[in-house]
């Protein structure tokens, strides 16, 4: 595969990272008791969150990592995660800061993997695949890094599927002949509000469990039921 024309903005890619380092330096500095981190661990989990996507999309894409070549990607994922670690304690009495920057972040990052895949010449729905592991990339790294259970595999508030929808109507959109910038805008728009809907509003897909309890109830009404 050739490489790709590059077609996301430096600036922007840095936002995404920024905020990403932020976003994850919160969520490390949030633990208390046994899985306290240092200043370390804290920074290096900022780091993991805020270039985590950019690494996942171009190893995804076959292309060189974009977030290596050049030395404002890593100073920015330290900085921000710096940022994020000394002012937790302000952002955290602003819950909806964490949770705007948080969907703000899968949104970015699911547009910008969509993006750079459909240049690359990727077919729509591949593409699409690529955003959403961009966009959850950084998530998955985190929690296995930190051994947690990974979020995006247990019940919660939408989060693939937000950036799934994004990215979909980011492709959709692109297809018709909107420009890619105007729909990758558009893409993020999308993500970010699903996100923050479902968080408001406690969207969760179903549980797998009660599916199957479901599943089992139905077939057991078939049985017959054999009394002494």
């Amino acid at each position: 595969m050739n490489e790709p024309v590059f077609v996301i903005p430096l600036w922007a890619d840095l936002i995404a990272v920024g905020l990403g380092g932020i976003q994850g330096a919160l969520f490390a500095s949030g633990f208390r008791g046994d899985r306290r981190l240092d200043f370390l661990g804290v920074a290096i989990i900022g780091i993991v969150v805020g270039m985590g996507g950019g690494l996942i999309r171009d190893l995804l894409l076959n292309v060189t990592p974009t977030t290596l070549q050049s030395n404002w990607y890593l100073l920015t994922a330290t900085g921000a995660a710096l940022v994020g670690m000394l002012l937790a304690g302000v952002f955290q009495r602003v819950n909806a800061v964490i949770l705007g920057l948080d969907a703000l972040v899968i949104g970015m990052f699911g547009a910008f993997g969509t993006s750079k895949a459909l240049v690359v010449g990727l077919p729509p729905v591949p593409a699409i695949f690529v955003g959403v592991c961009a966009a959850v990339g950084g998530g998955i790294l985190r929690d296995v890094i930190m051994g947690l259970p990974v979020a995006i595999m247990h019940v919660g508030s939408l989060y693939a599927v937000a950036a799934g929808v994004g990215c979909l109507v980011l492709a959709a959109t692109h297809a018709l002949g909107v420009d890619i910038v105007v729909a990758s805008i558009i893409g993020i728009v999308v993500t970010t509000v699903i996100r923050l809907l479902a968080v408001i509003f406690d969207i969760s897909l179903p549980e797998q469990r009660a599916l199957y309890r479901r599943k089992v109830a139905v077939e057991t009404t078939a049985i017959p039921i054999i009394k002494p």
